[in-house]
């Protein structure tokens, strides 16, 4: 894409948290070229909070913002579709401290974003491309990104379930494959899980109709899976979302293994605070560039 995106009009949502149960109403208004995704808090006179690495508070089962003790948590289902349909600027309304989870895939804010429309800018958008490895690892779990002149994503994941085991997605991130093979995937979870986490005050919000869970042999879901590879793609939503933080699309091949939100944020941190790691370039720059290497 060579120029800037918002909305062509408001739309809303409404729906419960994940985590805290609580109900919550979204609505995405447009929002002028260089102002990125703001979040704000209606329920406190319009807080905002821009969704930036920069304001990480916790990364455990979802990634929180929180800027001078206002938070905005489970942020990443949201984020993921708007960066992978390629949404740059707009603002977030929200009534609560926690995005709903609605379906608990990212399929309907792709819904949203279709029925709004996007409207195009006259500023050029500018891409970040790493220039060279980087890598975060601990605990038999990694996260890499190589230089590349596009967004690929390798994620492998292992849990101890036999519908599960490992399983291995790779796939070059565009708005339609996004749509049709990410998007759709559900947030997931373990009944022998189940109880511990309700202990830990979360998955207050959680059913059958907003998560996968898996029992002892299967899946307790009426409909049962959307994909065979369910669980990897929404690690894969999951980490796209989290990539968002950074604030501009990303060129890069990002190879994730095992890896959860915590590592996800600490590769964007690694990134963002190293400014010889990357370099800012324009659609056209970046064509030009690539289009030279083809020549030679």
């Amino acid at each position: 894409m060579r120029f800037e995106t918002t909305l062509q009009k408001p739309v809303e949502a409404s729906g419960v948290g994940l985590h805290s149960g609580a109900p919550v109403s979204i609505r995405i208004l447009p929002a002028p070229p260089a102002t990125g995704i703001v979040f704000l808090r209606t329920d406190l006179d319009r807080f905002p909070v821009p969704a930036s690495w920069r304001y990480v508070a916790r990364v455990s089962y979802a990634t929180s913002l929180m800027r001078q003790g206002v938070l905005i948590s489970t942020t990443e289902h949201l984020l993921s579709a708007f960066y992978s349909m390629g949404l740059d600027n707009a603002y977030v309304e929200i009534n609560n401290l926690e995005v709903p989870i609605l379906d608990g895939s990212g399929l309907p804010f792709v819904e949203m974003l279709a029925e709004a429309g996007l409207r195009t800018y006259r500023r050029r958008r500018r891409y970040l491309r790493v220039r060279h490895p980087i890598t975060v690892e601990d605990k038999g779990k990694r996260i890499t990104v190589l230089p590349e002149d596009r967004f690929v994503l390798s994620c492998d994941v292992f849990f101890d379930h036999p519908l599960v085991g490992r399983q291995i997605l790779e796939m070059e991130v565009t708005p339609q494959r996004y749509a049709a093979e990410i998007a759709p995937a559900r947030t997931f979870g373990f009944a022998r899980e189940l109880a511990k986490m309700q202990d830990m005050g979360l998955i207050r919000g959680a059913s059958l109709d907003n998560a996968v869970c898996y029992d002892q042999d299967g899946v307790m879901n009426p409909g049962g899976l959307r994909f065979r590879d369910e669980s990897v793609r929404h690690k894969a939503l999951d980490l796209i979302g989290d990539l968002a933080l950074i604030g501009r699309p990303l060129l890069g091949h990002v190879i994730a293994e095992r890896a959860g939100h915590a590592m996800h944020v600490a590769l964007v941190a690694r990134i963002m605070s190293d400014p010889s790691c990357y370099e800012i370039l324009t659609f056209d720059e970046l064509a030009s560039r690539v289009a030279h290497s083809l020549v030679s």
